[in-house]
């Protein structure tokens, strides 16, 4: 994980004063996290910060922070935001859906958990399922817009402390270091453990794993979504 440098892009708010000037108060920083892990649910939160908002420390890209910067950051959003909410894709529907849709899935719940809101700002390329004119899609944006990279850093704090919560039930993965991502040490784990009920059956390392040892434990999609 990349610690923040002073040459790291620091994201503004910029993109959400341009609606807060047209009356748009409840502007969304919509993003998610999770979409590359071999295990775990996808995560997304939303994030409405009070217009003019000044962040007392400086909010970066999430992948640009270390762990405890996260920690301390997420406690500061909290805090500061207007509204927070989180929403997930488990491991099941990124299975049945595919990882794009259940993106949107984890995205869609979080958005619903928020309440009302004016216009979203979300992460990423266009989605047909935010093809309203209140939506806009922001290539890079937990780079370049505030709440976006805001709520990068809830969803990314959120989904952590729920992998790490996984791995005292799963030691073998080290999923509390890896987050469920496709290290060196999750694949070899793979390989001598087998596969769990918590891991992605359609991305291509966990198949290739499905003929070893699974560890016996069950869950439900709604115990992702808690």
């Amino acid at each position: 994980m990349r610690a923040t440098t002073a040459e790291s892009p620091q994201p503004d708010p910029e993109l959400e004063a341009a609606f807060w000037h047209r009356g748009k108060q409840r502007v969304v920083g919509l993003d998610e996290v999770g979409r590359g892990c071999l295990a775990g649910p996808v995560v997304a939160a939303a994030c409405v910060l009070p217009p003019g908002f000044v962040p007392p420390m400086p909010v970066r890209d999430s992948k640009q922070l270390t762990r405890a910067q996260r920690e301390l950051l997420a406690r500061v959003i909290l805090e500061h935001a207007v509204a927070v909410s989180v929403g997930a894709a488990s491991h099941r529907e990124v299975d049945r859906l595919n990882v794009r849709r259940a993106t949107a899935l984890a995205m869609a719940r979080a958005l619903r958990r928020l309440g009302e809101w004016d216009h979203v700002i979300y992460d990423g390329l266009p989605m047909p399922e935010f093809s309203s004119p209140r939506f806009t899609a922001v290539v890079n944006g937990d780079e370049r817009c505030l709440s976006i990279a805001c709520a990068a850093i809830v969803a990314k704090v959120t989904r952590d402390r729920l992998m790490a919560r996984l791995a005292r039930r799963f030691p073998f993965y080290g999923w509390e270091r890896n987050a469920g991502y496709g290290t060196a040490e999750h694949l070899a784990a793979l390989e001598a453990h087998g596969v769990s009920p918590f891991h992605r059956r359609s991305f291509s390392p966990v198949g290739l794993s499905l003929n070893g040892t699974h560890p016996r434990e069950t869950c439900s999609d709604q115990d992702l979504e808690r």
